[in-house]
This record gives structure tokens, C-alpha cells and sequence, in this order.
């Protein structure tokens, strides 16, 4: 059971980081997974990796809360509605992701889960960032308030390539945010708010799929990933902010080649 616990702390180290950064959590519990597979039934494992992100984002709504609560005393009505048009857009950016996820959620997990899909995304989407990072843009929308309804449902559009494993969620939309001229903060952030409804519907349906049927262990550890994740994407978030700052998305780019170009030789060598 310690051994079980050691790996979950682990993992939430990684989902922690990963789901944030746009490098690919599941290409990277990919690898750790070859390495540190929980003791487990291959469902509850399923599971697990989807339910340990609720920790990444209860960290987005602690650091957000002010900016995410539309009942702050402390705003005024003019910013309760700013608020209140913010969630509007977050919803309106998560439909089509979540019409795609809730129809071919298994279809996707069937075909495409594999390191091969994996390894590509990583690298085409690597290729991706330091192309766009190399082409010298202007940004058009340099706050959440001064995007568009419009925009903010081709972020969505975005995001359900993220379907894809090896993507990134943060990766796909971040990436669409700016080329549709997002700021780099504006599209960090509207990344990390869409993310709240979609991690916590795909937590919540993979549950109900499992069943609520867990041993004393796997309620352990499934706790242990949370709370790591949560603290680690405390800082992780944090990080990101001020990184973007002042330097571009070229350096996770070419760590998504590297990663990706592992994962090709490792499976392609060692695991096959």
C-alpha cells in the first residue's frame, strides 16, 4: 500500500505540472506509467489518471476565485456582470468539446490511445508552437473582457483537438487563442477557466462509469494524486503567468519534439 501511495504522490507531481504547461499530460503519464503502473485494475488506473485532475482544478479556482466569483461583495454590479460575461464565454468555449467528448469519448480512447498518436501529436504540435512563435504577430485581444463570443467559441473549436492524445488541452487551445490574436496571458487564462467545466464533466463521467465501488486503498490513493496535483499546480500556474510575461511558447515547442521523438524510440524499441 505504501509502494501504491509513493507512485500516486508521483503522478499528481506530474499531472500537476503537465496539465498546465502545454507539453501533453498524457504523454507524460504515458511514460510514467510504463514505469510506476499502479497495483490496480486497468479501470480503476483509467480512472485515476481523469480523477486526479479535480486537483489541478481546484488550484485554478482558489488562485481565480476573486476574478471567478460573480458574487463578491467586494465588486461592483458593473464587475459582477463583467464576471458574470467571462463564465458566459468559459460555457460557450467548452460546447463543442464537450458535445465531441460525450459522443466518441470511447470511440477516441479505442482508436487512438496509443503512443504512436501520442508521439505525432507531441511533435506536430511542437512544430506548431515554433512556427506560430517565429511569425510576428500583433495581438488583437489583450484582455478576457475584450474577447469575443465569436473567439472564445473557436478557442473551444480548438480544444476538442485536445481529444487527441498527445494534444494538451492547454497546449490546443493556448496555440488557438494566439493565432486567432490572443495576448499570451489572455489565452493562458481563458485556457485555465475553460478547463474547469470540461476536467470536472470528464472526472465526473469517468466515475459514474466505474461505479463508486472503492477499497480503503484506492481511496488513498486517488487523495493523495488530488492533493499533489492541487499543490503542484499552485505553483506550476504561477510559474507559467510569469513566464509568458516575458518569453515565448518556442521553448515547450521543442520539448514536445524531444518528449515526442522518446516516446517513438521507447515503444518503438523497448516496448513492442
Amino acid at each position: 500500500m505504501f509502494i501504491e501511495l509513493i507512485k500516486s504522490f508521483v503522478l499528481g507531481i506530474v499531472q500537476g505540472i503537465t496539465e498546465w504547461l502545454p507539453v501533453s499530460s498524457t504523454g507524460h503519464m504515458l511514460l510514467f506509467d510504463e514505469f510506476l503502473q499502479l497495483d490496480f485494475p486497468k479501470e480503476f488506473t483509467d480512472m485515476f489518471f481523469v480523477v486526479i485532475q479535480f486537483g489541478s482544478i481546484l488550484a485554478v479556482l482558489v488562485l481565480y476565485f476573486d476574478k471567478l466569483n460573480p458574487f463578491s461583495a467586494k465588486k461592483s454590479p458593473a464587475e459582477k456582470k463583467s464576471t458574470w460575461t467571462l463564465w458566459k464565454k468559459v460555457i460557450i468555449g467548452c460546447i463543442p468539446a464537450g458535445v465531441i467528448g460525450i459522443l466518441f469519448d470511447d470511440l477516441i480512447h479505442d482508436l487512438l490511445y496509443g503512443p504512436l498518436v501520442i508521439a505525432i501529436a507531441l511533435i506536430v504540435y511542437g512544430i506548431l508552437f515554433i512556427v506560430l512563435e517565429s511569425t510576428h504577430h500583433t495581438p488583437t485581444t489583450t484582455s478576457l473582457e475584450s474577447l469575443s463570443y465569436r473567439k472564445a467559441l473557436l478557442i473551444g473549436v480548438f480544444q476538442t483537438l485536445s481529444l487527441i492524445p498527445g494534444t494538451s488541452r492547454s497546449g490546443s487551445t493556448i496555440l488557438g487563442a494566439v493565432f486567432l490574436g490572443c495576448a499570451r496571458p489572455v489565452a493562458a487564462e481563458f485556457s485555465f477557466f475553460l478547463a474547469i467545466p470540461v476536467m470536472l464533466g470528464a472526472s465526473g463521467l469517468k466515475v459514474l462509469k466505474y461505479g463508486l465501488n472503492y477499497t480503503a486503498a484506492q481511496v488513498g490513493v486517488m487523495i493523495v494524486g488530488m492533493v499533489t496535483a492541487f499543490v503542484v499546480s499552485l505553483f506550476c500556474i504561477r510559474f507559467l503567468m510569469n513566464y509568458i510575461r516575458k518569453h515565448d511558447f518556442k521553448v515547450f515547442g521543442w520539448y514536445r519534439i524531444v518528449l515526442g521523438i522518446v516516446v517513438l524510440l521507447y515503444f518503438g524499441l523497448f516496448a513492442s
